[in-house]
């Protein structure tokens, strides 16, 4: 069987480099695509009388057509048994292409709250897939089915003496927890430039790892001290399932597999959810999990005013390690550790 992974180009060096960890043999193709935007923090028609914003939505329509020429042109020369889509804009020209020339198409929504692309691709779909139950969706129940979201399967939760082990093999001093903060492959500026701020104040609760992105890491290294024992600066980390491993508070936006793969991992977790994403969906997905008691949350623009929201945030954790369990606990209960082989089954399933 053949696998090949179409990404846009912004996201083809972390592709390539990702993929080539688990077989060299998956090639890698990029795809023109654009994006509609929009943001939930602004009313319609605040964006209406964004100049900006309206020319790079026009102009990213023309990428769109061009990505699903491109696709077309693919998929005929490769013609594939079937389309798998994640969801993400890239997906929408691959998704219509595979449409237009009546290739199976399945799709997988992560987000309690479905996007744009999977909505408009899913009264094509053959299957779809959801990682949340299928109550916070307006699918079609006959074509839908809730399988969770597939995560790697390094993410379990490990012993005390592992998770030392784990420490070590990434340099840190085992002496002191560890916070690892993400924002994500691209990063998070906010997170980023809190984390700097408040890293004096941070370093006398634990260690820090901070994974920046490439995009901020060259004028944060300016700023922070350099790599040691205590602190590391990363601009991106291909082995994170063994660096949050070694976590004991783990810091991160709240894309629905980053929540997932924290989930598995068993880690208590602040979640930051990026309130301007198009429908506000990482506030919903932190929602969900808010709502148990599993996880904390520490809104962004308090964060941005008072960096001590989050320092408070990750010394609560801290001192009352019981809380900390359970919180912990609570959140293992969503994972599903199936997810990747029932999503596989799906996808044979609708091979033509």
């Amino acid at each position: 069987m053949q696998l090949r992974f179409w990404c846009d180009f912004s996201f083809a060096p972390q592709a390539k480099s990702i993929i080539s960890k688990f077989d060299q043999r998956v090639r890698v193709d990029r795809i023109v695509a654009g994006k509609l935007r929009r943001y939930h923090h602004l009313t319609l028609m605040q964006q209406l009388l964004w100049p900006s914003l309206v020319l790079k939505n026009f102009g990213d329509g023309f990428l769109v057509a061009a990505g699903i020429v491109q696709s077309i042109i693919k998929l005929i020369v490769w013609r594939p048994d079937v389309v798998f889509t994640k969801g993400g804009y890239v997906c929408l020209p691959v998704g219509f292409a595979a449409h237009l020339l009546r290739i199976p198409l399945v799709i997988h929504d992560s987000d309690a709250h479905p996007g744009l692309t999977n909505r408009i691709l899913s009264r094509w779909a053959t299957t779809i897939a959801t990682g949340a139950p299928l109550e916070y969706y307006h699918y079609d129940a006959t074509r839908s089915h809730y399988v969770g979201i597939p995560v790697d399967d390094s993410l379990r939760p490990i012993s005390h003496g592992k998770q030392q082990m784990a420490k070590k093999q990434w340099g840190i001093d085992t002496n002191y927890p560890l916070i690892v903060v993400t924002g994500g492959g691209l990063g998070a500026k906010r997170i980023n430039d809190a984390v700097a701020g408040a890293l004096p104040e941070l370093l006398r609760l634990g260690s820090v790892v901070l994974v920046a992105g490439k995009g901020q890491y060259d004028a944060l290294s300016g700023v922070v001290p350099t790599n040691s024992d205590r602190f590391q600066l990363h601009a991106f980390v291909t082995e994170m399932p063994s660096l949050l491993s070694a976590a004991d508070i783990v810091i991160a936006r709240a894309g629905a597999t980053t929540i997932l793969e924290l989930s598995a991992l068993e880690k208590p977790t602040i979640l930051i959810p990026n309130g301007k994403l198009t429908g506000g969906h990482q506030l919903k997905n932190a929602a969900v999990y808010q709502e148990k008691e599993a996880i904390i949350v520490v809104d962004e623009d308090q964060m941005e005013q008072d960096p001590k929201v989050l320092l408070d945030a990750i010394e609560e954790l801290l001192r009352n390690p019981k809380k900390a369990h359970k919180m912990a606990k609570a959140f293992h209960e969503f994972s599903r550790p199936d997810a990747a082989h029932d999503m596989a089954n799906l996808i044979l399933k609708a091979r033509r």
